[in-house]
């Protein structure tokens, strides 16, 4: 008997005599393309007796099945593809985010009183339109906010809300339909299929979460200030999900779509890209004290910058009891913390671009710190004009979306800057 040399694995073909299927299976990912795996194959289409082995060397179907689920999931083509997908879903989301804030600051959100997963539809009728009026009519937004409302004004908010839940059910299709496709056909990696999983989660918990947020408005208790709404703290549950999926998916898609640039690395670089992520936590702090800002109207106190009214700290930033319910409850509080957030960021923005002068980093990199850099001057100036006109909706709804912009920019910089570590000096 002869030994059978195969210069196509990266290891003798004697060393794997005594291997198990499971460790001959790990040889094969190491295999990048159809053409390897046929010739591989097709070598392997009778048994093989080595020298000095008493036993055939045989590959069970599914050591085969590994080995070309690991060609597709790997191939150029499949990366290409996934990529794409997470980025138009984490687009998708964007859009679900701008549409829901435009909800809340039109008052629409709570003008759908039941929630239904395949069974919500317009009223086609007149009468309809009645019946759903009357269903609105028996809730505390319709009582303490809106007594005179008129159907037609019901119809606009009624309108203005399905467009949300449908959107929302548009970012499910697209992300669960291509990812039991990509499932099934075994184009997605072992690491990208946990993502995929952990996604589509927090889809289907974004969706719960918004019926519970929404929820919290309908029932008999209302506010101390006599306004029904939803509660602050559901609704910013709801946001700061919507912004980790958004996250997430966005850096698992350019993690497949942008090759990484090489650079030489210095301590300099190493301590950029640690401001770079702290900057990137701020940012997401900041976005979310917004979202107790926009729940209890606290923009709509103080409307005077940079002093709140003629002082730099208000009087009654601890006017409630318990001290800590002043954080979240107290619209003064609110106000003040998301002010100082939002000028910490901007500080710590105008920081990291400075120090980036003095650092040779790769184009993309400079691009996405000068993107960030501008986009948090627009951002803050948004926000005190927002401030100074008494929250007009066009405005309000342009800063909740900046937030998103600007949070996009540091993970595009944070994603450029991933790989240092493992570029030699």
């Amino acid at each position: 008997m002869t030994l059978i040399s195969l210069p196509i694995l990266l290891t003798p073909v004697k060393s794997f005599v005594s291997y198990p299927n499971h460790v001959l299976s790990r040889s094969f990912v190491s295999l990048t393309t159809k053409k390897c795996f046929k010739s591989l194959a097709k070598e392997f289409q009778n048994p093989v007796i080595l020298k000095n082995s008493k036993k055939p060397l045989q590959f069970s179907r599914q050591t085969v099945s590994v080995a070309q689920s690991a060609i597709i999931a790997e191939s150029p083509k499949a990366s290409r593809y996934i990529g794409t997908w997470l980025v138009c879903c984490s687009g998708l989301v964007v859009g679900s985010v701008v549409l829901g804030g435009i909800t809340r600051l039109t008052k629409s959100g709570l003008s759908m009183v039941d929630w239904h997963l395949f069974k919500e539809f317009p009223p086609l009728s007149r009468e309809a339109w009645v019946l759903e009026f009357e269903k609105y009519k028996q809730f505390p937004e319709f009582k303490q906010n809106n007594p005179d409302m008129t159907l037609e004004e019901f119809k606009w908010i009624w309108h203005m809300e399905y467009g949300h839940r449908m959107w929302g059910r548009l970012v499910g299709a697209a992300f669960l339909l291509p990812a039991i496709y990509f499932w099934r056909r075994n184009m997605l990696s072992g690491p990208m299929k946990k993502r995929v999983a952990i996604f589509g989660s927090l889809v289907l918990g974004q969706g719960l979460l918004g019926w519970y947020m929404v929820k919290s408005g309908l029932v008999e208790n209302p506010e101390p200030d006599g306004v029904a709404r939803v509660s602050q703290y559901r609704l910013a549950a709801h946001l700061g999900m919507a912004f980790i999926l958004y996250s997430l998916m966005l850096w698992s898609g350019l993690s497949l779509l942008v090759p990484p640039q090489k650079v030489e690395i210095t301590k300099s670089l190493i301590k950029f890209r640690r401001f770079a992520h702290g900057t990137k936590g701020l940012i997401f702090l900041t976005a979310f004290s917004g979202a107790f800002v926009a729940g209890i109207e606290a923009g709509l106190v103080y409307n005077t910058w940079p002093k709140m009214a003629d002082r730099w700290i208000p009087s009654d930033i601890a006017a409630f009891s318990p001290k800590w319910r002043n954080i979240t409850e107290n619209p003064t509080t609110t106000q003040f913390n998301h002010r100082i957030l939002g000028e910490t960021v901007f500080c710590a923005v105008s920081g990291l671009w400075l120090y980036s002068r003095k650092l040779h980093l790769p184009p993309r990199a400079r691009l996405a710190v000068n993107c960030m850099f501008a986009m948090a001057i627009m951002q803050v100036s948004l926000g005190i004009f927002t401030l100074l006109y008494h929250v007009p909706k066009p405005l309000a709804a342009s800063h909740q979306s900046g937030a998103l912009v600007l949070l996009s920019t540091a993970i595009w910089l944070t994603h450029e800057l991933k790989l240092l570590k493992w570029v030699p000096k």
